[in-house]
């Protein structure tokens, strides 16, 4: 698209502005609303402007994640295979296949989180003699949540596994009865065996990673997600592993703003980390586009907990307060907004303690610095973080994994995992996120089902009616709430004049869709400071085409990232001539996948979740 105004029209626009929520256009000038109202002003405000008629959909601020993996992800998106939203395992397990088949040697087939068992037909992972029958000699590599990775036996091969090896502190290599590992790795609780294992897989070369991370920013823009914090990650140094974002930066490819966080790297060195670090560079330092955030998600390892709620929850040893506070004093003195990862309550407690000694010290105030996670926190705590200047960032991990917290603490417990309506109640900045790619997915509206129905992506009810939030507030969650994050209150995250011209319009209308539709929403447009950085359908000529995904056997080229079902249905339509309207192959029929169903019975089968095209 050319640098001319931008008008948008026919638009039912959803401003989250309390004085104008309403409005019937846009207009866009120098990457910032223009005007937003009636379609006659909004056109005299830009006479000469391009005009996209939106045909009554919906339009919304563009969406903010306030904690991911946008960096680290980006580096791998092309590699992996994704699951996130498949609704069956017989489905993932053919798209397992079919990538295996077109993988050379000597790659790995990866999926790496996004997904869980839950959300599958079958309620099962795959065993690993299946994995092991559609891949004999191509590594594969399966990672579940942050609990458990599934190799095969080529991969066991490739990483080195043997008899032999140990198991390294907090993980497991489970073994057969005769001591041999048999390609299942458990992190109890230490994820560090999956990532270690993760990361002994070939990686991509530079150029390739540039493409992959422009294929992944796209990937979130179809989702409506304009703005990100990343939170950092193990194996994500900096600066050495934010050369390719700061080339794309640099070349003016972003097509998502990203503020990021410092995540230190190796235990008993996060003081010389961040010492090191308040001198190279300061909170705020960059743009608009790409921009430093502080510090965190990892502060002190120490005082890091682990959200595996398929294990009893791990104290934290009795070196953490020493361990943690002359980092957070270091931070407070050189006002550096700090992240600290803490599911559970016990750990938040003893953070506070610290925190609350360094403020007698170095106030905290105007500091922006949260807590992730929290999905225990007590009253107590809450109102503790409230008294001084903090906030709380949840995301969906009880999505993922709300059916293991009812499983170790009951549904009772699970009531109030995380409390969102009593932290806005005390004060409390709170922000919505995903934490993708790998304990959760990237999908934005996953979250926002989760926020507003409050059940997990397996289908189970977690909390009472009054502790769900209603749709415009969970909006806002995603937009203007998550400004406070990243300290760009006032900048964005809404749809007023002056602020930077992000926004989604959405494939159906957010308002109106029935609950269960929240889910699969999309966008058809997305445009990033004025200019259109993804669209579908009618409207894909206006983004700006993007080269095919390397390698060339890469995952993104044949299925892309997240599932589908709604747009490949809308696709298949035209060239379909059945009208049925399948909730879970949509025209993408069961006996066109390959294989035959698991069991003797095919329309039972497929008929038991909701699939009508089972004969087809």
């Amino acid at each position: 698209m050319s640098d001319l105004d931008l008008v948008i029209v026919n638009a039912k626009v959803t401003t989250l502005d309390r004085q104008n929520p309403a409005a019937d256009a846009i207009s866009i000038r120098d990457g910032r609303f223009l005007a937003v109202g009636s379609e006659a002003e909004v056109r005299a405000s830009a006479p000469n402007a391009q005009i996209i008629d939106v045909k009554a959909r919906r339009v919304i601020p563009g969406l903010i994640d306030s904690h991911t993996h946008i960096i680290r992800g980006g580096l791998n998106y092309n590699m992996e295979l994704r699951w996130d939203g498949v609704p069956s395992l017989f489905e993932a397990m053919a798209m397992l296949k079919a990538q295996v088949d077109r993988t050379p040697a000597p790659q790995w087939v990866r999926v790496v989180g996004g997904f869980t068992e839950h959300q599958f037909a079958e309620k099962r992972l795959p065993t690993l003699d299946e994995i092991n029958a559609v891949a004999p000699d191509t590594p594969v590599f399966i990672m579940h949540l942050y609990d458990r990775a599934l190799l095969n036996a080529a991969a066991l091969r490739v990483v080195g596994y043997t008899k032999s090896t140990a198991n390294p502190p907090g993980g497991e290599i489970v073994r057969d009865a005769s001591g041999n590992p048999t390609g299942l790795l458990l992190a109890q609780p230490n994820a560090t065996i999956l990532y270690s294992t993760l990361a002994k897989g070939p990686a991509l070369p530079p150029e390739y990673q540039v493409n992959s991370t422009r294929h992944f920013m796209r990937e979130i823009n179809s989702l409506g997600v304009t703005s990100v914090v990343d939170a950092g990650g193990g194996f994500q140094n900096y600066p050495d592993d934010y050369q390719i974002i700061e080339k794309l930066h640099a070349d003016g490819q972003m097509t998502v703003r990203i503020s990021y966080n410092l995540f230190t790297q190796k235990p008993k060195e996060e003081l010389a980390d961040f010492s090191s670090w308040v001198k190279q560079v300061s909170p705020g330092q960059g743009d608009d586009t790409y921009r430093h955030n502080g510090a965190g998600e990892m502060l002190v390892y120490s005082a890091a907990d682990f959200e595996d709620f398929r294990v009893e929850r791990p104290d934290m040893p009795p070196n953490m307060e020493s361990d943690l506070e002359p980092v957070v004093r270091l931070l407070a003195e050189n006002r550096w907004p700090w992240r600290l990862h803490a599911t559970y309550d016990e750990t938040i407690d003893r953070a506070l303690d610290v925190f609350e000694k360094v403020n007698r010290d170095v106030p905290l105030e105007g500091i922006n610095w949260f807590f992730d996670h929290a999905e225990t926190i007590s009253d107590r705590n809450i109102d503790r973080i409230a008294a001084l200047g903090g906030g709380i960032a949840v995301q969906h991990r009880m999505a993922f994994q709300g059916e293991y917290f009812v499983e170790r603490y009951g549904a009772k417990a699970a009531e109030r995992t995380p409390p969102i309506r009593r932290m806005m109640e005390a004060g409390v900045p709170v922000g919505a996120g995903t934490d993708a790619t790998r304990v959760a997915s990237y999908n934005p509206w996953v979250s926002l089902s989760w926020l507003v129905t409050s059940r997990t992506v397996g289908g189970l009810t977690l909390y009472p009616q009054h502790a769900r939030l209603d749709r415009e507030t969970a909006l806002r969650l995603w937009t203007e709430a998550n400004t406070w994050f990243s300290n760009e209150q006032g900048k964005k995250g809404q749809i007023i004049a002056g602020q930077l011209a992000d926004l989604a319009v959405l494939s159906d209308d957010y308002f109106s869709v029935a609950e269960s539709d929240i889910v699969h929403l999309r966008s058809v447009i997305t445009i990033l400071g004025g200019k259109v950085v993804h669209g579908e359908n009618e409207y894909e000529t206006l983004a700006p085409s993007l080269p095919a995904p390397m390698p060339d056997w890469s995952p993104v080229a044949t299925v892309g990232g997240y599932h589908k079902s709604r747009e490949a249905r809308a696709k298949l339509m035209q060239f379909c001539g059945c009208a049925n309207n399948c909730g879970v192959h949509g025209h993408d029929h069961a006996a066109a996948l390959g294989a035959n169903a698991p069991t003797s019975d095919a329309r039972t089968f497929w008929g038991s979740f909701g699939c009508g095209c089972w004969a087809v």
